[in-house]
């Protein structure tokens, strides 16, 4: 074999062999990726339980424990990926830039998906409610049972969950329900034109008096409020805490028209008289 042929047969082998090292090589951060990613997803998990259990021992608000066990999960991903990404020899200094062209672009794109995320924020910061809280917001009313970074979720008196997109939350205007202690219940009684008014407002009253419910500060109001087609309407205003407000609100309807039936107060309700006039027949 001359000189020639070794020479060849020399650089054929060492081509070979390094492309089986380049295939080596690529293997070895291929698995070595592949075990990063699965290890960081497994820290990442971990890191969240743990920072939620530090946070709930902690007695942390439990508005802001999902807030930031979520925040830890997505910081540990982040650094995941970043040694991910100098397995494969990625200068992550020069990536910046790469990256804050696409994140402009990308943040056009998901402007409402940005905008839910910043109104999260927003209501995780000045907390305009909490997790147990029955609220009424964009048009849907609930019980708050998690605050996220996108959306907020609610179950229904009926048990029927509702998710709402934070934007839709902060924009809107929110009525909670359970932001104050007291509560109080607006009823509208109607009896009679002959009934006694001065008799069926000391019923009512009496009704009142004897629920432990009924708070005395602020004092309950009993008025006349309409002089209606068929019933005179009155207004009967207690207070009450809040937990109470429904079990009260029920027991009062009963309450009160059984006790003003007893003193002999009716409760009208819309009929029509028709007289018939009697006329001579004609032949």
């Amino acid at each position: 074999m001359n000189a020639h042929a070794l020479e060849a047969l020399g650089l054929t082998q060492a081509t070979a062999q390094q492309g089986l090292d380049m295939v080596v090589d690529g293997g070895l951060r291929i698995l070595g990726a592949v075990a990063v990613l699965i290890v960081g997803r497994f820290v990442a998990g971990r890191f969240r339980n743990g920072m939620r259990g530090v946070l709930e021992r902690a007695d942390t608000d439990p508005t802001l424990v999902p807030f930031f066990s979520s925040m830890a999960y997505y910081l540990v991903q982040a650094i995941v990926l970043i040694a991910v990404l100098n397995l494969f020899g990625v200068e992550t200094t020069s990536l910046i830039a790469v990256l804050g062209a696409a994140g402009l672009a990308i943040g056009l794109a998901l402007q409402g998906t940005l905008s839910n995320f910043a109104s999260g924020v927003m209501l995780l910061t000045f907390r305009p409610f909490r997790i147990g809280d029955f609220v009424d917001i964009a048009g849907a009313a609930g019980t708050v049972a998690e605050i996220g970074l996108f959306s907020v979720t609610m179950d229904t008196p009926d048990n029927v969950q509702i998710i709402v997109p934070n934007s839709d939350v902060y924009g809107q205007t929110i009525r909670n329900f359970a932001a104050n202690p007291n509560r109080r219940n607006d009823l509208v009684i109607g009896i009679s034109y002959d009934d006694e008014i001065g008799l069926a407002i000391d019923t009512i009253n009496r009704v009142l008096g004897a629920d432990s419910r009924v708070l005395t500060d602020p004092e309950p109001v009993v008025a006349v409020s309409e002089l209606g087609d068929s019933s005179v309407n009155l207004v009967v205003r207690p207070w009450c805490a809040k937990e109470d407000y429904w079990d009260l609100r029920f027991d009062l309807m009963r309450k009160l028209k059984q006790e003003l039936e007893t003193a002999g107060c009716s409760i009208p309700y819309p009929q029509h008289d028709v007289h018939l006039a009697a006329t001579d027949a004609k032949d």
